[in-house]
């Protein structure tokens, strides 16, 4: 067997010390600037901070079994870490199923989310929206509870909800408070939305739906959930004049570029976002309805955020400028709630 000589056992040691230096590195980008990392390291390891310390500057190699925690806990490819070519691409998320949905957990999850984003120094979101983004259901409790009445019903077929009417179902609290907190935050990021005209039909049909089988029972709660859909979309046309999101029922603050929302005529997207917090950058993915999957991957955000960028290109930026072309979008929404609440309730006699 050849002997390794003194050179090329140093040679493999800076190697190997250098991936490990870029490793943390890496890791590192991906948190805000106002968290310390070697803290995170330590407590993550369940090591000393002098440990962390020694790690993270490559002076003590890191054992196998610490990468995958790291890798695990911050939703990293060590494919992607170490630069070797791989078609692959690593997605994180939690699919739900019938039994095992927390909707308090999944409301906290996405809080929790815009909350990282607005502890960031710089921060940004691009929502592509195939439906209305789910922020704005949280405006109206009611339409809130029917949305969430819906996902329980008919996605997840909560056997507890098979027969029951809308009515029946009970407003849950945490619609209010941790809700308004959500859409509170996510008036803080500043986003971009893309929008077609196509957004606001999922929640048109499901009420459509859902009066045709008799599911709402009572012609009031047709019309107010109608009347709420119509105000939200009001509210985000304010939003739109003013360049900026702000509360419900509040004035804009005066903050520039909070908002910028355009209008696609052709191109129905596909419930994309783009988020990023400083250094780190992550693509989500709305599948299944409820179901959401992220990436990190560097790849495939320049991937997605190009191609974001390219159908915005072909779309007209509608906030703060082009006052007609705004009233001619949201005119044309208003209008299709108005004939769908029409229709709706003389079929309800």
């Amino acid at each position: 067997m050849p002997k390794i000589d003194s050179c090329q056992k140093s040679s493999v040691y800076m190697e190997s010390n250098d991936l490990q230096q870029l490793f943390f590195k890496h890791i590192k980008s991906l948190l805000p600037a106002n968290r310390s990392f070697v803290d995170e390291v330590a407590d993550l390891l369940h090591i000393s901070n002098d440990s962390a310390y020694r790690r993270i500057r490559g002076e003590k190699a890191i054992t196998l079994e610490e990468i995958q925690k790291l890798c695990n806990h911050y939703h990293v490819s060590i494919d992607q870490v170490m630069n070797i070519s791989s078609d692959s691409i690593v997605f994180h998320g939690n699919n739900v199923e019938p039994g095992n949905f927390d909707f308090e957990k999944y409301l906290q999850e996405m809080l929790h989310i815009l909350k990282a984003l607005n502890a960031a120094n710089k921060k940004m979101m691009i929502y592509e929206a195939k439906d209305m983004p789910v922020f704005y259901n949280f405006l109206f409790p009611e339409l809130a509870s029917f949305k969430f009445f819906f996902w329980m019903k008919s996605v997840l077929s909560y056997p507890d909800h098979a027969k029951m009417k809308f009515e029946d179902n009970e407003l849950e609290p945490i619609l209010q408070k941790t809700g308004a907190d959500i859409f509170k935050n996510y008036c803080q990021v500043p986003s971009t939305e893309i929008w077609v005209v196509e957004s606001i039909s999922t929640t048109i049909r499901q009420i459509e739906y859902y009066t045709e089988s008799g599911v709402i029972r009572k012609k009031d709660t047709i019309a107010l959930l109608y009347e709420q859909l119509e105000k939200v979309v009001e509210h985000i046309k304010e939003q739109a004049e003013h360049g900026e999101k702000f509360q419900l029922g509040s004035k804009p603050a005066g903050k520039p570029d909070n908002y910028k929302l355009y209008y696609n005529e052709v191109f129905l997207g596909h419930n994309s976002i783009i988020l990023e917090a400083d250094s780190m950058q992550t693509v989500v993915i709305n599948h299944g309805v409820l179901n959401y999957m992220r990436t990190s991957d560097k790849k495939f955000y320049d991937y997605t955020l190009k191609q974001l960028e390219n159908t915005m290109k072909k779309s007209l930026l509608i906030s703060s400028v082009s006052e007609k072309e705004r009233n001619r979008f949201f005119n044309v929404l208003f209008d299709k709630i108005s004939q769908s609440k029409k229709a709706t309730l003389e079929q309800r006699g």
